[in-house]
């Protein structure tokens, strides 16, 4: 069972404006990786399931993450069935993302209250994706939209959340220019975790990599208002 209900995640995700995006088969790794992210200020964070065996690897992060990161929110991601849905929510996944829009996923989560994000490319999707219960929407790939797609989509469309993955980069100018646009948060991917810094287990460069991005993205959120 999720740990945090619908809308103790979507503040969770608002407040930094950041999830990171990890998959690694080694749970040991995961682990380190999480912790890093976790003191680096993050509080949600999505472990894609592109693995073999990686819901039993999940199930053993949220139990550690449970008494590790104990305000950190666990969810699964790149989920594009039901059946899968309900096997990490089974797991404790807070929230459940997908590289698609699935119909069939959204009552699924709705019925335990996990929010779903589903991935959309036009505004006609997110808007049916909005009409099932999906407060928070993902643009993928980001980079093939871009910014200016995000803030033409929020001028008739203010009131929705979206979170932006693919082509996010940890510097200033990429970030600024998503959260600007009016994106609610970005998911970040390989960019947070170089394969050379994670080999090494330089795990403290990882931690001020988050909080430099959750700084960025904060000032960025108070000049856009």
């Amino acid at each position: 069972m999720a740990k945090f209900d619908k809308i103790q995640v979507l503040q969770k995700i608002g407040a930094t404006g950041m999830v990171p995006v990890y998959y690694n088969a080694d749970v040991e790794v995961a682990k380190k990786v999480i912790k890093a992210c976790y003191e680096g200020g993050v509080r949600a964070f999505e472990f894609t399931n592109r693995g073999d065996f990686a819901h039993e690897v999940f199930g053993e992060l949220v139990k550690w993450a449970d008494k590790e990161c104990p305000e950190l929110a666990l969810g699964a991601g790149t989920v594009v069935d039901a059946p899968t849905a309900a096997l990490y929510i089974q797991l404790g996944a807070n929230f459940i993302v997908g590289p698609l829009f699935n119909p069939d996923v959204a009552p699924v989560c709705n019925r335990r209250l996990v929010p779903y994000c589903p991935g959309c490319g036009t505004v006609s999707e997110i808007g049916k994706a909005q009409e099932l219960g999906a407060d928070l929407t993902k643009v993928f790939p980001g980079d093939v939209y871009g910014p200016r797609f995000i803030k033409d989509l929020m001028a008739p469309c203010p009131w929705s959340k979206i979170m932006v993955t693919g082509g996010v980069a940890p510097t200033q100018e990429n970030l600024e220019g998503w959260i600007k646009a009016g994106a609610y948060c970005v998911g970040m991917g390989s960019k947070l975790f170089p394969k050379e810094v994670v080999a090494k287990g330089d795990w403290s460069a990882i931690t001020e990599l988050c909080k430099q991005c959750i700084e960025i993205i904060q000032n960025a959120k108070k000049q856009r208002a």
